[in-house]
C-alpha cells in the first residue's frame, strides 16, 4: 500500500512539473516576468527531501498504516485535499505554474477556490505534507517538513502578493 501512494504522489508531481514547464513556456511567450528565482531551488530541494524522508522514516520505523479509524479520518481529508489542489490548479488552467511567472496586465483569476482563498494550492500543499506521511505514521517527517513548508511559503507567498500587486489589476 504505501508503494503504492507514494508512486502515485511521486509521479501527480513528474506530470506536474511538465504542465509547468508547457505553461512557463506559454506565458513568458506573452511577456510573463519570473519572481521569487532565489528561493525556488529551496522549494525544490524541500520536496525532493520530504519524500526521502518519508521513504526513509517509513522504512526505518516500519510504523505501517494508521489504524482503521485514523486511516479512514486521515484518508478522506487527504483526497480532499487533492480535490481542492487539482481545483486550484484547473483553475488556474496556464496561468497556473510552480513558479512565480506574471503576465503584465493581466487580470488576477478569481474564479473556483480562488474566489474564498487567495493561495488555495498553497493550502492544499500544507494539507498534504502533514497528512500524506501521517497515514503511514512518519511523524518526524509531517512536523518537520509542516514548518519547514510554513517558512518558505512565507517568503513565497510575501513575494508573489508584491509581483501580483505590482503587475496585475
Amino acid at each position: 500500500m504505501f508503494w503504492i501512494i507514494l508512486f502515485v504522489f511521486i509521479f501527480q508531481r513528474l506530470v506536474e512539473l511538465a504542465v509547468a514547464k508547457r505553461n512557463e513556456i506559454y506565458a513568458k511567450k506573452r511577456g510573463a516576468i519570473e519572481y521569487g528565482k532565489r528561493h525556488y531551488p529551496f522549494i525544490v530541494t524541500m520536496h525532493v527531501l520530504f519524500f526521502a524522508s518519508f521513504i526513509c522514516e517509513a522504512a526505518v520505523f516500519e510504523r505501517g498504516i494508521l489504524p482503521f479509524p485514523a486511516l479512514v479520518l486521515t484518508g478522506f481529508a487527504l483526497l480532499l485535499t487533492q480535490g481542492l489542489r487539482y481545483w486550484s490548479l484547473f483553475s488556474l488552467g496556464e496561468c497556473w505554474n510552480t513558479k512565480i511567472l506574471v503576465i503584465p496586465g493581466a487580470n488576477l483569476i478569481r474564479k473556483g477556490p480562488y474566489q474564498w482563498i487567495k493561495h488555495p494550492n498553497y493550502l492544499a500543499v500544507v494539507l498534504e505534507l502533514f497528512l500524506l506521511p501521517l497515514l503511514f505514521q512518519a511523524y518526524v517527517t509531517a512536523v518537520v517538513f509542516t514548518v519547514t513548508n510554513a517558512i518558505l511559503m512565507m517568503i513565497r507567498i510575501r513575494e508573489e502578493e508584491q509581483a501580483l500587486k505590482k503587475l496585475c489589476h
